[in-house]
């Protein structure tokens, strides 16, 4: 299987000799590059690369900034000149962390660990969405609920948990907002931004919104901003 793998680093040269040590890895496909975080984010967005490497420290946004900003969130290792930010990389769940000038020993580390955790996720999905009528079990302390999807109106991330909302409950469950999206119908359940999916028939209200966006008001009354980025896909979907 290929991993399909964008480089983004505000030095060409940086680039160009990842590119050639990637190179020894015929499982590694690099689809594109970028110089700069707002260029990747673009680029990531669009082609859903199943990894990439990242540096930090680059003009304007960093590589932090960066992952603050992606909805679609593939596995993430950090390319640095600097040992400091090691701790924060791994609190964003970065895959792995290399230091420059980047070591074959270190690299070879990385992608072993890559490839058993992209072959993990492919061996767990599942072809079958999760749509209105499933019913899915839930579990917070001493609490358990079972409940239809329908009645879940959206799905909230806070860390490394996912906070789910349905009747007058909001219990946290340990999952990830992108791990939880590939298992809903998204013709169904719509990735709104990077904290929020929203179950599209509990949507009541929707008016345009700041930068292009805009914000959809539930049955519940809860109001929820749509990115620019996501608005567009939003249109497409529920236009005619």
């Amino acid at each position: 299987m290929k991993i399909k793998t964008i480089l983004v680093d505000d030095e060409r040269l940086a680039r160009k000799e990842l590119t050639k040590m990637l190179q020894a890895y015929k499982n590694i496909e690099i689809i594109d590059e970028a110089e700069n975080a707002e260029e990747a984010l673009d680029k990531i967005e669009a082609q859903k690369p199943d990894l990439v490497f990242l540096d930090i420290n680059m003009p304007e946004k960093n590589g932090f900034d960066l992952v603050e900003e992606l909805i679609y969130l593939p596995e993430i290792i950090f390319v640095t000149a600097y040992d400091e930010y090691a701790i924060k990389a791994f609190e964003v769940n970065a895959l792995d962390y290399l230091l420059k000038p980047v070591e074959e020993n270190r690299l070879k580390e990385a992608i072993e660990k890559v490839s058993k955790k992209i072959e993990l996720n492919q061996q767990n999905k599942t072809s079958d969405k999760l749509t209105q009528e499933s019913r899915v079990f839930l579990k917070d302390g001493d609490k358990c609920w079972f409940v239809q999807l329908k009645d879940i109106r959206m799905f909230e991330s806070e860390g490394n948990y996912i906070r789910v909302y349905f009747e007058n409950n909001k219990p946290l469950i340990l999952k990830s907002l992108n791990s939880l999206s590939e298992k809903l119908d998204d013709s169904q359940f719509f990735r709104a931004n990077r904290k929020f999916i929203i179950n599209l028939s509990w949507v009541d209200k929707i008016e345009n919104w700041f930068s292009g966006g805009l914000k959809v008001t539930l049955k519940s009354g809860e109001e929820v901003e749509v990115s620019r980025r996501q608005t567009a896909k939003f249109k497409e979907m529920m236009s005619l």
